[in-house]
C-alpha cells in the first residue's frame, strides 16, 4: 500500500503548489492522481455513513435505533417501538407483516452505533450514533431543522391527500375502543359484544370506496363474522375505478369459461 495512502497531504494542495510524490509513494503518482484518490475515498466515506445512518435506523419511528431488539423475522426495533407493535391480539412485523414473535437484544446493532459517528443535521456537531437522539432532543438548531422540513412538507401537500379515509385502524362501535386493525376489530367485537344488538355503522364498510357510512347494520356481530372473514387490502386495489375492476373481473370469467371449454 503507497505511503500517501495514509498521509494527510490535503493542506498542502493550495494553488501554486507543486508536489512531487515519486520520493513520496515510490511509485511516481502524481498530485493530481492523489486528489483524485482522496475524492473517491472521500465520497466512499460519505456513502458509507449514509447507508450506516439508513441500517441503524427504527422502521417504526425513523429514527436512530433507541435500544434495538431483534425479533424472530430477523427485523430490529427500538425497544419502545417494538412494545408498540405488540398491542394488538395478533401481533405482525411491521415490515414483513409475519407473525410478531421471540425479542431478543440485538447486540451486533448495539456495537455500531457506540462505534459509528455521524453529524447532528443542525448544528453539525459529531457524536456516536447512540448519543445522536439524546443531543437532538436538546439542540435547537436540530428543531429549527425539523421544523423548517414539517413547514416545506405541509406547503407542499397535496389536498386532496386529507380526504383519503383511514383503512387501517378503526374504533370500536360499542365501547369506542380505539386503535384496532381489521382482525383485531372483528375479534374485539365477537369476544367482548356477542349478545348486544343496536343498529350500528360498520366501520370496516364505511371506510371502503363503495361503503355508505350512513347504513346501519342490525346486526353487526353477525355481519363481522360473515362479512370481514378476509381483509380487503389482501384483494383489492383501492387506486383502482370500479367500472376498470369490473371489467377486470368480467375478462377472468371469461377466460375460465374458455379454459373449462
Amino acid at each position: 500500500m503507497c505511503i500517501h495512502q495514509s498521509f494527510s497531504w490535503a493542506p498542502f494542495l493550495h494553488k501554486g503548489h507543486r508536489l512531487h510524490l515519486t520520493s513520496v509513494c515510490g511509485k511516481g503518482h502524481t498530485a493530481v492522481e492523489m486528489a483524485m484518490n482522496y475524492k473517491e475515498d472521500a465520497s466512499r466515506r460519505k456513502e458509507t455513513s449514509g447507508d450506516d445512518k439508513e441500517a441503524l435506523t427504527c422502521p417504526v419511528c425513523l429514527e436512530i435505533y433507541e435500544n434495538p431488539m431483534r425479533v424472530e423475522c430477523k427485523h430490529v426495533f427500538c425497544t419502545n417501538c417494538l412494545f408498540a407493535l405488540q398491542k394488538p391480539k395478533k401481533p405482525i412485523c411491521a415490515v414483513c407483516r409475519s407473525p410478531l414473535k421471540g425479542a431478543a437484544r440485538a447486540i451486533e446493532i448495539e456495537r455500531k452505533l457506540e462505534e459509528t459517528p455521524a453529524s447532528c443535521n443542525g448544528c453539525g456537531t459529531q457524536v456516536y450514533m447512540k448519543k445522536l437522539r439524546s443531543h437532538n432532543a436538546t439542540c435547537a438548531k436540530y428543531q429549527e431543522f425539523i421544523s423548517e422540513g414539517v413547514k416545506a412538507s405541509m406547503k407542499d401537500q397535496h389536498p386532496s391527500l386529507s380526504s383519503v379515509p383511514n383503512r387501517f385502524t378503526f374504533t370500536c362501535p360499542f365501547c369506542n375502543a380505539k386503535n384496532l386493525d381489521q382482525d383485531s376489530l372483528v375479534e374485539h367485537c365477537i369476544t367482548s359484544h356477542t349478545g348486544e344488538y343496536g343498529r350500528m355503522v360498520c366501520p370496516i364498510c364505511s371506510s371502503m370506496p363503495w361503503g355508505d357510512p350512513n347504513f346501519r347494520s342490525a346486526d353487526l356481530i353477525q355481519h363481522l363474522k360473515i362479512r370481514h372473514k378476509f381483509s380487503y387490502d389482501t384483494f383489492v386495489d383501492y387506486s383502482v375505478d370500479e367500472d376498470e375492476m369490473l371489467q377486470e373481473a368480467i375478462e377472468l370469467s371469461l377466460q375460465d369459461r374458455n379454459m373449462r371449454l
